[in-house]
């Protein structure tokens, strides 16, 4: 009986020690950590990877790219915006001087008792004291020399009218300049336009076939051309015409200044 009880519970251990044994065995590689190449990290839910890309149709790339017809247009044109803006700007100064002069003029130089006090009291250098100096100069050194022929009159208005000519002559110059990048920048970026076309269809013949990307970047260079050559124009077109209106205002100014000094010149004389 005993032995029986024995032989039994024998069998039962038996039984599951071969039970739980297979069940050790094939969890045990799973303990075992697993190859790098096989873990691979995985990406937050959510969060968008960014990437820089650098922009190859920009002026950057223009200028790497280019060849040197295309760099030469545009340093030509680089130079005509910056000679533009030079002129606007030294020309506004000159202008916005002159006006400020005209008004010093007219609060310092009528109230003077001479017209030479009248000079000494302007501003050394401006555009009115220039003027009446010049009258007095020819008021004063007409008798005894070869223009005496001509009459005092004529003699003082031809004096006082080449100190005017020659302020118009100063307030104009450099507008020519804006003139002619205005009528011309237009021109020379269509070239440049012309030029990246071209190189368009060069790399179509070469490659066989006209994709996007053996296009682009000829026609790119050729639109930024065409940008840059409007850029350089209109601001020369608008400061050309803005610059001629003042000098028109400035020199209303400097005229009747110069008529009534020669009023008083010859009134003096008599």
């Amino acid at each position: 009986m005993f032995l029986t009880k024995f032989l039994r519970a024998a069998v039962l251990a038996l039984a599951a020690a071969a039970t739980v044994a297979p069940s050790l065995t094939l969890a045990q590689p799973a303990s075992e950590p697993a190859p790098a190449e096989a873990v691979a990290p995985a990406a937050a839910p959510g969060v968008a990877s960014t990437e820089v890309v650098e922009n190859p149709y920009g002026l950057a790339a223009l200028w790497a790219q280019g060849d040197w017809v295309a760099k030469g247009t545009l340093v030509i044109m680089i130079i005509m915006s910056m000679g533009s803006w030079y002129i606007i700007f030294t020309k506004l100064y000159e202008q916005h001087k002159l006006l400020q002069a005209a008004e010093r003029a007219s609060r310092s130089f009528w109230t003077a008792g001479s017209v030479k006090a009248g000079a000494a009291a302007l501003e050394q250098g401006s555009a009115f004291r220039y003027i009446a100096e010049q009258g007095l100069t020819a008021s004063e050194h007409h008798e005894g020399t070869l223009v005496e022929q001509i009459d005092l009159h004529t003699w003082v208005t031809m004096s006082i009218q080449r100190a005017v000519d020659n302020i118009n002559s100063r307030l104009q110059d450099g507008l020519a300049f804006l003139a002619t990048v205005g009528s011309t920048a237009p021109f020379v970026g269509l070239f440049g336009t012309v030029w990246g076309i071209y190189h368009a269809l060069t790399a179509i013949g070469i490659s066989g076939q006209a994709s996007i990307d053996k296009v682009a970047g000829p026609v790119g260079e050729a639109l930024i051309m065409t940008a840059i050559g409007l850029a350089v124009a209109v601001p020369a077109v608008m400061g050309y015409n803005w610059l001629i209106r003042r000098n028109k205002s400035a020199m209303e100014k400097v005229r009747a200044f110069s008529s009534d000094l020669h009023n008083v010149l010859i009134a003096g004389k008599r």
